[in-house]
């Protein structure tokens, strides 16, 4: 395992930072820690082998939750309880307010509307954040917290060989943000934080002197080692104080460390 990016990294005038949200952004699983706490019963669900496409399957223990009485209220609370570092919040506030380098922020995530704007509003950080795609959800009166695939089933499906999910190919989602917003060359550099096989496609489609920052021990770093590496440039981390400094970096600062 050894990181392949220059250090320090050089300082650029317009950045793009793509950021996946599990266990990358957040510091924890929120689909898991959604009935972890509310239903762990429940939660087990998400470790059978064969079991249905992962987003059909959160949607059936979300009925399964409504059923058994959970409110709105219950689930909004539980995912306000679960852990975000706060070395990720100052670190996203910080480079979204630097006056050295425009940042432009993008979330791209196999987790929901809901879980995401609950959990992003509640560490204030929600704003800096341009774009959030995911799959879509939303509270029905009942309670009922119904969540679909962002790639509806009954319609065209996305045609990735890489090995993303059915619900969405996050490396067309890269793609198309970046034509949304004036193409690949309004940004001098592309930069993406993740930690799952599920990032592996939209890595492999960054350019030379673009930044993945990949965590350790998970699955795009085994897929990495497996299936080759990426034209951009990689920074290994294992804890979100590190993707601070690496921010920090990124910005063209240096924070002190006791």
């Amino acid at each position: 395992m050894t990181s392949t990016a220059p250090s320090p990294l050089p300082r650029v005038r317009t950045q793009l930072i793509c950021s996946d949200f599990d266990e990358s952004l957040a510091d924890a699983d929120s689909d898991r820690w959604v009935h972890e706490v509310l239903a762990p019963d429940l939660r087990r669900n998400f470790d059978q082998p064969n079991g249905p496409q992962f987003t059909d399957l959160c949607a059936e223990l979300l009925r399964q939750l409504h059923a058994r009485g959970i409110t709105q209220q219950q689930i909004e609370a539980a995912l306000r309880s679960m852990y975000f570092h706060p070395a990720m919040a100052r670190g996203v506030k910080a480079t979204a307010e630097s006056a050295t380098t425009q940042t432009t922020w993008f979330l791209l995530s196999n987790a929901n509307t809901v879980y995401i704007d609950t959990i992003l509003k509640d560490q204030n950080i929600h704003q800096y954040f341009l774009e959030i795609v995911t799959n879509p959800a939303h509270f029905e009166a009942s309670g009922l917290l119904n969540l679909r695939r962002r790639v509806d089933p009954s319609g065209p499906q996305h045609t990735c060989a890489v090995g993303c999910s059915a619900n969405m190919c996050k490396g067309d989602e890269l793609d198309a943000f970046l034509a949304r917003h004036g193409g690949r060359g309004n940004f001098e550099r592309v930069v993406y934080i993740g930690d799952g096989g599920n990032d592996y496609c939209p890595v492999m489609r960054m350019q030379q002197g673009d930044v993945a920052l990949v965590r350790t021990k998970r699955g795009l770093q085994r897929r990495i080692e497996k299936e080759g590496a990426p034209q951009a440039g990689i920074r290994y981390w294992s804890e979100a104080w590190e993707v601070e400094f690496i921010l920090a970096e990124l910005r063209g600062e240096e924070l002190l460390s006791s």
